[in-house]
Formats: C-alpha cells, sequence, structure tokens
C-alpha cells in the first residue's frame, strides 16, 4: 500500500466511509484518481508553471499566443501564474464556466486539493456544504484533511461509485477531468491499487491509536 496512504490512515479511512467508497474496486479507482491528480501525493495546489507551448496546448482559445509568451516559463524564468490563472480561468469564459466574477479570482481560486476543486462558484458550493470558509481562505482545500474531503464530496456528488462499480475507469477519468487526459497513468494506478486489494480493514489496522 502507498506509504502515504497508511501514514494517514486515519483521514483516509474517515473520508472513504463519509463518502461510501467501501469496497476494494471503488477504493482502487478513487486511490489511483487522487494519485493521479496530486502527483503521487506531491501536490495540493495546482502548478502553473507552463512553457508557452505547454499554455496553448492545455488551454487553447483561453489564452493568446502572445499572452502565453509573456507570461509562460523561458530561458530560466519561471512562469507568471497569477496571470496566467487570471487568464485561463478569467473573463467570460471564467464567469460562464467557474463563477470568477471578481478581479483576480482565477488565481485565488486555481485548483486546490486532491481532486482539483476550481472556481469561486465551487469553492462557495463546498463552502455551503461543509460549512468551511473556504472562500475567504482557499488555501484549506490544500491541507490533507480538507482536501481529501473535497475528492470524497465530489466522488460522490457525481456518482463515481456507480461508474466505480462498472469498472468504467474512462467515465471517471471524464468526469473528474473533463476528457481522458493521463488515462494510461490513471489505469497503471488503478491496477497497482486493485493488485493490492486494499480493504477499509487494512486501514483501519494503521489507524493511529
Amino acid at each position: 500500500m502507498n506509504p502515504f496512504v497508511l501514514t494517514h490512515a486515519t483521514l483516509f479511512l474517515s473520508t472513504l466511509l463519509k463518502y461510501g467508497i467501501t469496497t476494494p474496486l471503488r477504493l482502487a479507482h478513487f486511490l489511483a484518481q487522487i494519485h493521479h491528480e496530486s502527483g503521487g501525493f506531491t501536490r495540493f495546489s495546482e502548478n502553473l508553471n507552463y512553457t508557452p507551448a505547454g499554455l496553448l496546448d492545455t488551454f487553447g482559445s483561453r489564452i493568446t499566443r502572445q499572452q502565453a509568451n509573456q507570461y509562460g516559463r523561458h530561458n530560466g524564468y519561471v512562469a507568471h501564474q497569477p496571470n496566467i490563472a487570471n487568464t485561463v480561468y478569467g473573463g467570460a469564459w471564467g464567469i460562464l464556466n467557474l463563477g470568477n466574477a471578481q478581479k483576480g479570482d482565477g488565481y485565488k481560486f486555481r485548483g486546490r486539493g486532491l481532486i482539483q476543486l476550481t472556481g469561486r462558484a465551487n469553492y462557495e458550493a463546498y463552502k455551503k456544504y461543509s460549512g468551511l470558509d473556504v472562500v475567504s481562505n482557499p488555501d484549506l482545500v490544500a491541507t490533507l484533511a480538507v482536501g481529501l474531503d473535497v475528492a470524497g464530496w465530489f466522488w460522490l456528488k457525481n456518482n463515481i461509485n456507480t461508474l466505480s462499480d462498472r469498472n468504467d475507469i474512462e467515465g471517471i477519468t471524464k468526469k473528474i477531468n473533463g476528457g481522458q487526459k493521463g488515462l494510461e497513468k490513471r489505469k497503471q494506478y488503478f491496477q497497482m491499487y486493485q493488485n493490492q486489494n486494499i480493504s477499509l480493514a487494512d486501514l483501519k489496522k494503521k489507524e493511529t491509536p
């Protein structure tokens, strides 16, 4: 089992029970997806340090070539991530799709968590659900406890347990990613966790006393 999951078994177990991720198959799919989304449990906040080419490839028409060249990483200089976020998650697209209606919302409400929560409207929805003021303090979502809960909330809200029961990794990936980005890696992680046949009882044994 992944050492990170074992170290934080109590938090993981609480989330899994809360959101009905209770069978080995559901658990394998959940762990595979959050493993991929967080870079192997190493990133809880979106990394926007793209090259100009990476920006154009990832965000397409939401950023111009001139903006990509101006804000992207090049010649040893890191990308200007606030400008990138406010460009690709802002404007008319950001208002319509993410509820980013205020100046700076794109960067303030950039992706955080183990399944990235992105956009003012989604932060507000999670605040309404949980009672945690992640709108005033969005960095809460980048903590493990809240980031895990956000992932479980998203999982349940999008009925991904049902997709997991069908073993539909393409459908799960589309719900999380909006497409099939990283599908092969997600399949590899799923196979890894499925081969381990992890159960809630296994996590229970590793809980912190």
